[in-house]
């Protein structure tokens, strides 16, 4: 289950198909067991219960009927607080024992109307069933019967529940998010020191870091079938296409769904795969907050990178005409995405000289300002 988007909102996982269908059957036991062999009649509440009301009825183990009233009270995602009694009941009701099923109870102003319509129709027994329970805002002094799950006071979709008549084909619920990540493209020149930052940003906002090249040795390591496409292009000395990386990070930002955000490390390197960043964040919801580039004079990087050559075995660190090449590389690049972002106002250069916590306090600077 991922982030959905029904019209204008976004949903988060809530719970999940399981969990209903073991809830379902439940109360379908418990209240058969409760009645003892009597025939109930089962009145589901239009539009939103009528999963509920099957599901319910193929798991109830004895004999039964089965009506439905519908009635109104929500426009958009806010209850109106005026019900209107659409389609009503038929049956003859009196000396009957009658259960209402339920989707929802919140306020309970749809409970009260409930009892209200019933209270002339000399019913034995009325009983009151519902598969989801708001207790925080429940305002009525009226009796519940069963209750399959209580939830918080947070608006949901699935199950036949919906937003302007969208998600109730959902099998599971969703719940109306408001929290938004905070995801950041690092980019900074080699020696600048990026690793570092990364580690330290990741650890003071709780995000997840992900650096393409890791995600490549996770992919090529554990043989996914990913990683053995990418090798595929890779042993024959070609480029992996932009697709498989792309792929490669949709997998892995898949994988930490509940994530405050991501720290995007070493991607997007052009503008295809920023463009690509961007449709996946959006159908998630999301988006990113900013590219921010460590900047280091060239020349400073370059004595830096020598000097590290000295004890980190890198051959690419020893060799000036190599480290250079590397700088025209990632200038190229850069210059690409810094004009992509800036078009949307989400460029960022940091100053990068200095302390490594002098250098952190600037990175966050800009974070928290975004």
């Amino acid at each position: 289950m991922s982030k959905i988007k029904l019209h204008d909102l976004y949903f988060e996982p809530f719970l999940s198909e399981e969990k209903i269908t073991r809830t379902v059957s439940n109360m379908a036991l418990e209240i058969a067991n409760d009645l003892k062999g009597e025939v109930p009649l089962f009145i589901g509440i239009l539009n939103g219960s009528f999963m509920f009301v099957a599901d319910f009825i193929r798991k109830y183990p004895t004999d039964c009927e089965v009506s439905f009233v519908k009635l109104a009270s929500y426009q958009g995602i806010q209850t109106t607080g005026k019900i209107k009694q659409l389609v009503g009941i038929n049956e003859n009701l009196e000396g009957r024992t009658v259960v209402i099923l339920e989707d929802i109870i919140d306020t309970g102003t749809t409970l009260q109307e409930i009892y209200h319509i019933f209270k002339d129709k000399k019913v034995k027994t009325l009983k009151i069933a519902t598969l989801f329970f708001k207790p925080d805002v429940f305002k009525k002094e009226l009796h519940i019967d069963y209750v399959g799950i209580s939830i918080p006071d947070q608006f949901i979709v699935g199950y036949g529940l919906d937003y302007n008549n969208y998600g109730r084909n959902l099998p599971s619920i969703y719940k109306l998010t408001t929290k938004k990540m905070t995801n950041i493209v690092l980019f900074g020149p080699p020696g600048a020191g990026k690793g570092t930052q990364a580690t330290l940003l990741k650890q003071a906002y709780n995000l997840i870091h992900i650096s393409t090249g890791d995600v490549f040795r996770y992919n090529i390591k554990n043989q996914t079938e990913l990683g053995k496409l990418a090798k595929s292009y890779m042993d024959d000395g070609n480029l992996v296409p932009d697709e498989v990386t792309i792929k490669m990070l949709q997998d892995e930002v898949n994988r930490h769904s509940n994530a405050n955000g991501f720290i995007f490390d070493g991607f997007p390197r052009t503008s295809s795969q920023a463009k690509a960043l961007d449709a996946f964040l959006e159908a998630k919801g999301e988006s990113i907050n900013g590219m921010i580039a460590l900047e280091v004079p060239e020349d400073l990087l370059v004595e830096r990178l020598l000097e590290r050559g000295k004890t980190s075995g890198r051959p690419d660190d020893q060799d000036e005409s190599k480290i250079r090449n590397r700088f025209n590389e990632y200038n190229t690049k850069t210059a690409v995405l810094k004009d992509y972002y800036e078009s949307q106002d989400k460029y960022y250069g940091v100053d990068g000289v200095g302390t490594i916590s002098e250098i952190t306090v600037r990175l966050k600077q800009v974070l928290d300002r975004i």
